[in-house]
């Protein structure tokens, strides 16, 4: 975040930081003195999964407006995957296009949520069903920033960094598996290292299939059934990699009751996520109703749901029309699983 103000384009208009109090309170000096020279307007977002709703970014238009925006201007997403999803959307639609740049301040959005260029807002029946793609002029990742993250939080950005690893990487998978103890401290080297490679992987990924017809579909792995479950939960009770953490696990159960995963991938998956914490207890949840939470998943196409297998870590296969009954029980085992958290 040295030298934000070097990717700005140089006829840009007015700027508009969109970002949370919380990050405003604890980067407003490192951020300003990022930007140089250079005024911009900073947009509070009231931040949280629950929030990111159509009524937020129509409230965060209009400031716009009254501070004087055009088409000229430039939105900054500055803070996790929430901002990153609601600011880039508003900034997709906003006089029908604005450039944004992504600037992450979690794990799970350095990895994840910045890269690619999708963007979008809730419904309540379910996560991002309103949105765009809209490339960012640029983004900017700052390692350093992770450090000042949560234990929680940090470890809910880990495990798409496993998904990272699963889908393409098995040098990542491995790090991940073998390297948990310098990882959950933090170590600088380490730390750097998996934000890299994650990146390379997703970037990878988009630039050959950018709006997600077919490659991109890789990058769903455990999605499908986490997008799911935080629509069970209200969006309110899990971060979204512990969601995800969760869905890894359920697929993984089902890959191998249909023969896709072997036994060892399987197992060595649900080592990996376990050396990362505990997924909070879902003892409430109930299998059937992710399953019907399911089909009204953005991915599901024609009424099928598509699922990401690991059929070895490092290789993929999707498969769709898999047997509910299947589904059900994959999503039971997961559940079983888990150990209530004190």
């Amino acid at each position: 975040m040295r030298s934000l103000a070097a990717y700005l384009p140089p006829k840009i208009g007015k700027i508009f930081v969109i970002t949370t109090e919380d990050v405003w309170g604890l980067y407003s000096e490192r951020f300003t003195e990022a930007m140089g020279s250079r005024r911009f307007d900073t947009l509070i977002f009231p931040g949280g999964e629950e929030r990111k709703r159509m009524v937020e970014v129509e409230a965060l238009a209009e400031r716009m407006v009254e501070k004087g925006a055009d088409r000229s201007s430039l939105v900054i997403a500055f803070g996790g995957g929430i901002v990153g999803d609601l600011g880039g959307f508003l900034a997709a639609i906003f006089m029908r296009g604005i450039p944004v740049i992504q600037a992450p301040t979690t794990l799970l959005a350095q990895v994840d949520a910045s890269i690619g260029g999708k963007t979008g807002a809730n419904l309540v029946s379910g996560k991002n069903l309103i949105g765009a793609f809209h490339q960012p002029l640029a983004v900017l990742i700052d390692p350093d920033l992770v450090r000042t993250l949560p234990a929680r939080e940090y470890r809910a950005g880990l495990y798409e960094v496993i998904k990272s690893g699963i889908i393409a990487s098995p040098d990542l998978f491995e790090t991940m598996a073998l390297e948990y103890s310098a990882v959950l401290s933090m170590q600088p080297d380490i730390v750097e290292t998996i934000i890299a490679e994650s990146v390379r992987i997703k970037a990878e990924v988009v630039s050959a299939d950018e709006r997600e017809s077919d490659l991109r579909r890789i990058l769903n792995f455990g999605h499908t059934i986490g997008h799911a479950l935080e629509a069970e939960t209200g969006y309110s009770r899990l971060l979204h990699g512990e969601a995800v953490a969760f869905g890894m696990r359920a697929v993984s159960h089902l890959g191998r009751f249909l023969g896709i995963t072997s036994e060892q991938t399987h197992n060595s998956i649900l080592q990996c996520i376990d050396a990362y914490g505990p997924i909070p207890g879902l003892e409430d949840i109930l299998a059937e109703n992710l399953l019907n939470r399911l089909v009204s998943d953005k991915k599901t196409i024609q009424g099928k749901v598509h699922f990401v297998f690991a059929s070895s870590i490092g290789r993929t296969a999707i498969r769709s029309g898999v047997d509910p009954i299947l589904i059900r029980q994959a999503i039971d085992t997961a559940l079983s699983e888990l150990v209530p958290v004190q």
